[in-house]
This record gives structure tokens, sequence and C-alpha cells, in this order.
């Protein structure tokens, strides 16, 4: 069971710790409030980060290209009866977790795009993540994420 968890659109780098931010009520999420809603629930060591157990939580994560091809893996390997290619949390490049607070910065790369950077300490390990982030009608949504090694998440699935 896969388990993950969170930057201003405004040019240039924002860097806020995390927090529970609020939203107006009908307004729209900013980069920044979506990758700190993913991180979020990795502050409590006895929670259960975001699940990524279902295609519908899937695709409220990532773009769609990415989330076929997560599901479509997860599905595969589910009928081999084997474990998938994303063995471990995606959002924090790790099983398990002891994180007290973030460190997000997010920089807009372009239209529509962004990048968050997200600074933690998991375990006593430094860690960080860097999300690619593409805006859609639905919102914000992953497109690809570096843990500072080869390959990215989207790599993974490419080599398959």
């Amino acid at each position: 069971m896969l388990r993950a968890a969170a930057g201003a659109d405004q040019p240039g780098p924002t860097r806020r710790q995390s927090s529970a931010s609020a939203t107006p009520e009908g307004a729209e999420p900013s980069a920044t409030s979506f990758v700190e809603g993913i991180y979020a629930p990795y502050k409590d060591k006895n929670g259960n980060g975001n699940l990524l157990d279902t295609d519908t939580a899937v695709k409220r994560y990532f773009e769609p290209k990415l989330a076929t091809l997560i599901i479509k893996d997860r599905n595969k390997a589910a009928k081999r009866g084997d474990i998938s290619t994303l063995d471990m949390d995606p959002f924090i490049d790790a099983q398990d977790w002891d994180i007290s607070a973030f460190d997000v910065a997010v920089r807009d790369t372009g239209a529509d795009k962004a990048t968050a950077t997200v600074s933690f300490e998991n375990l006593g390990k430094p860690t960080t993540v860097v999300l690619d982030l593409v805006k859609l009608r639905e919102g914000w949504r992953i497109a690809d994420i570096n843990w500072g090694r080869k390959p990215t998440l989207r790599g993974l699935f490419a080599k398959r």
C-alpha cells in the first residue's frame, strides 16, 4: 500500500514552513497550498500519509499520463501477484517516516507550470524532493518527482 504526503504562484521562489493553510472557500488553491496539502499528513508519525491505493487517489495527485502509468503498473503487478514498480512512498522517498516540519519552496517555471522543492528531515536523514507541477482544469497535479537520483518517478515507468 502506498502512502503519500504538503508555494505560491508568484514568480521566483516562495518559501514557507509547512502549516495548515486555508484557501478561501471557492478560491483556487495555489501550487504552494497543493504541495503543503500533500505533506501535511506526514507530520503525524502514526498517520497514514496519503494512500495511493485507488485510481482516484492517484489521479488526485498526478497528471493524467503519469497517473495512467502508475495505475497500469499497479494493476499488472497485482495480476502477477507481484509488487508494483512504485514500492515506496514517492512523496517522501521512503516507506516509513518521522517528520515534524517541511520547508516548501515553489518557483514558477512557465505558464501553468511550477517546481516545488520540499526539504525535511526523515528519521534523522535530510531529504529533498523536487516536484514538477502542472496546472490543469482540476487544479495542480504532479508531472514528475525527482529524488536527487536517477531515475525520476516518470523514469521508473519508462524503464518498464
